[in-house]
C-alpha cells in the first residue's frame, strides 16, 4: 500500500520554528519529486514548496520564500520542510505529496500535478 506520512507538526509560538517531515512506504521516494502544500481552516489548499527527484530543482510559493527551506535526503528515503520566523497565518494542516510524473526535472506547486497524498500534521501558532 502506497503512504506518505508527515511529521513534525506541533503548537508553537510566533517567531518559532518546525521541521516537517515526510517519509514513504510502499515505494521509494528517491525516484519522486515531492511537494508540500497547506490548508487553512476556511482556505483552499495551497502549494508552498516542492523539490524535485534530484533536489535540483526546487520552487517555492511567494508567501514562504524566505522562511520556508525544502530538502531531501535520498538515503533516508525522506523530505523535509524547515519552517522558521513562523506566524499565525502559518497555521493549517501540512500535506506533502508525491509527484505523479518526473516533470522534465521541474515539479509543480498545483495540486493536480500530485498523485498521491498524506494525511497532514497539524501546525499551530499562536501569538
Amino acid at each position: 500500500q502506497l503512504q506518505l506520512v508527515e511529521s513534525g507538526g506541533g503548537l508553537v509560538q510566533s517567531g518559532g520554528s518546525l521541521r516537517l517531515s515526510c517519509a514513504a512506504s510502499g515505494f521509494t521516494l528517491r525516484y519522486y519529486a515531492i511537494g508540500w502544500f497547506r490548508q487553512a481552516p476556511g482556505a483552499e489548499r495551497e502549494g508552498i514548496s516542492c523539490i524535485n527527484h534530484s533536489g535540483g530543482s526546487i520552487f517555492y510559493g511567494d508567501s514562504v520564500k524566505g522562511r520556508f527551506t525544502i530538502s531531501r535526503d535520498n538515503a533516508k528515503d525522506t523530505v523535509y520542510l524547515q519552517i522558521d520566523g513562523l506566524k499565525p497565518e502559518d497555521t493549517a494542516i501540512y500535506y506533502c505529496a508525491r509527484g505523479s510524473s518526473d516533470f522534465y526535472g521541474m515539479c509543480p506547486l498545483t495540486q493536480d500535478g500530485y498523485d498521491y497524498w498524506g494525511q497532514g500534521t497539524q501546525v499551530t501558532v499562536s501569538s
